[in-house]
């Protein structure tokens, strides 16, 4: 281990890509500590006191703590996701969004220019939201306004601000998977939420120092927290690996094909989308039910927030349901069998003893549908397994499923690209996986 990551600063331009990442995430860190203006910083923090379980307390943890902090990375990363994953449903509705799929690099760099634009309507649009809903808060005690002076140039200078920090966001992403390493946007959530892990610790040290929980307990704690990881790891690299066999094909005096070869399906194909599209609309009630505590409205949203308080019966089963349904939705749009039966029918690919075409497409589709049943209570045991150690034993457990989920997953995408770039220059990977070295000329790939 200590000779590959030896081997990471041999390489110069992987050497350069790590460094770059960093440094892009420290600027972002660095934005979340500038203020905002217009805004009392201690009543906001008494209102996020009391707004603890609720959508506002997720998108905080994703921010990184910029909700809180109202800095000028407010919004964060997210909108630019959230126009991502409206491109790519999309790509299912739309036929032009399609069409320009299919065009290539052209098409991709033009689908790119409208997640930039859908971004900044996303920015406008949620950071007048915010801007409307901070007027009309209070803090814990009710007795002090959180906007110094509410009005059009409040709100104004809130969404010119707010947008801006998150085009801003939105580039440090883009330039992390241009010339870094790994996913930006899925770098810049993982680094918000590690963020938060040193007071995490040390609020289990305060917990353990007066007693609340004892040594025994935090052992229980950290090996669970492990076990966890293990099976999330365990689970994220798992493949169901379906056999390809590729036909024999004489070009001059050359013969091609003939070699055989699997086609990949991740056990959890739809990664973390199905428990962050859950988590955000389970948290709802409590959401607005925080802007509404007065009125028939309030009342509504009160009852609504009691009946689904994280840890009850009615709040684990509707959030199980909630979760496999958005993985088989997000899975059926992000995966097309009847494509992958198309490309390898054109390429002379088949399944043994399934014949092409769509007896192809129904035989995929078959796993798909399987593999998907048993990542959707991967992702339901994940997320709902904190939750209980929360309600029903008091553990301080910091990370919640979904957090785990991205840390652990955007972690071993990372380190999978470096081991790409370590292998590629015949050097040993993290893992430990031995690179085959080349020896004399290279046979192509399917060359007999």
């Amino acid at each position: 281990m200590i000779e590959a990551l030896a081997n990471i600063f041999r390489i110069p331009d992987l050497r350069n890509r790590i460094l770059f990442t960093l440094a892009m995430l420290a600027i972002f860190r660095l934005g979340i500590f500038i203020p905002a203006p217009g805004v009392n910083r201690e009543a906001l923090k008494d209102f996020f006191d009391s707004s603890g379980g609720t959508l506002l307390g997720m998108y905080d943890m994703f921010s990184g703590g910029a909700l809180s902090q109202f800095s000028v990375f407010v919004l964060g990363i997210m909108p630019y996701i959230s126009a991502s994953i409206i491109m790519q449903m999309g790509q299912v509705i739309s036929p032009r969004i399609e069409r320009l799929k299919s065009e290539g690099q052209a098409g991709r760099k033009k689908i790119n220019q409208y997640t930039r634009y859908l971004t900044i309507g996303i920015a406008i649009v949620q950071s007048f939201a915010i801007a409307m809903s901070l007027e009309s808060m209070k803090n814990l005690g009710g007795n002090q306004n959180i906007v110094i002076e509410a009005g059009w140039g409040f709100r104004l200078m809130t969404i010119i601000t707010m947008t801006a920090g998150s085009c801003f966001v939105m580039w440090l992403g883009e330039q992390i998977t241009d010339r870094g390493v790994g996913n930006g946007a899925s770098l810049i959530i993982t680094a918000g939420i590690i963020a938060g892990l040193p007071s995490a610790i040390g609020l289990m040290a305060t917990k353990l120092e007066i007693g609340e929980i004892n040594l025994l307990e935090t052992v229980m704690l950290c090996g669970f927290m492990f076990v966890v990881v293990l099976a999330i790891v365990f689970v994220e690299r798992a493949q169901r690996r379906v056999p390809i066999q590729y036909a024999k094909r004489v070009v001059g005096r050359k013969i091609y094909g003939g070699q055989q070869t699997h086609l990949p399906l991740k056990v959890n194909i739809s990664g973390v989308i199905p428990p962050i599209f859950a988590s955000s609309l389970m948290m709802f009630p409590a959401t607005i039910g925080t802007f509404y505590r007065e009125g028939s409205v309030g009342d509504l949203f009160a009852v609504l927030e009691t009946a689904f308080t994280p840890g009850s019966v009615i709040y684990n089963l509707t959030y199980v349901a909630m979760i496999v349904f958005f993985a088989y939705f997000y899975t059926a749009v992000t995966f097309n069998p009847v494509d992958v039966a198309d490309n390898l029918r054109k390429n002379g690919g088949y399944v043994p003893g399934i014949r092409p075409g769509k007896n192809t497409a129904d035989y995929i589709d078959y796993i798909l549908t399987r593999l998907t049943a048993g990542g959707s209570v991967y992702l339901s045991a994940v997320c709902i397994l904190p939750t209980i150690l929360i309600t029903m034993y008091g553990v301080p457990f910091y990370f919640g499923g979904t957090g785990l989920l991205i840390v652990v997953g955007v972690s071993l995408d990372t380190v999978s690209q470096i081991e790409g770039h370590l292998l590629t220059r015949h050097y040993d990977g993290l893992m430990g996986s031995k690179s085959v070295k080349s020896k004399g000329r290279r046979r192509p790939m399917g060359q007999l």
